[in-house]
């Protein structure tokens, strides 16, 4: 699986973006994907996942705020972001992890940087 991510940008508090993340791979509907960010100085945190059957996690900093959704016959993983904050700055990350075969399979997209201004 390849995964290309899109998307971020510059936008004020209280705005909103749509990050979207394409796959390749024709077993992309078998992975279970998720949205990670990571601030300068910081680690990489978890902000959403979605599993091949569709349930959702939210970190509870977004909660509410952010939805993670999948299209499995587009091969694509988008996260729209509302109510942004500026402590949402941050470059994120798609991720597609699959266990197989008692081994992980995971995949990162190449990042997009996300910056929320005051």
């Amino acid at each position: 699986v390849q995964l290309q991510a899109y998307g971020g940008g510059l936008v004020q508090a209280g705005g909103s973006l749509r990050l979207s993340c394409a796959a390749s791979g024709r077993t992309f509907s078998k992975y279970a994907v998720a949205w990670f960010r990571q601030a300068p100085g910081k680690q990489r945190e978890l902000v959403a996942t979605i599993t091949s059957g569709g349930a959702t996690n939210y970190a509870a900093s977004v909660k509410g705020r952010f939805t993670i959704s999948r299209d499995n016959v587009k091969n694509t993983i988008d996260l729209q972001m509302n109510s942004l904050k500026p402590e949402d700055t941050a470059v994120y990350y798609c991720n597609a992890a699959r266990l197989l075969f008692g081994k992980w399979f995971n995949y990162w997209g190449q990042g997009t940087q996300v910056t929320v201004s005051s």
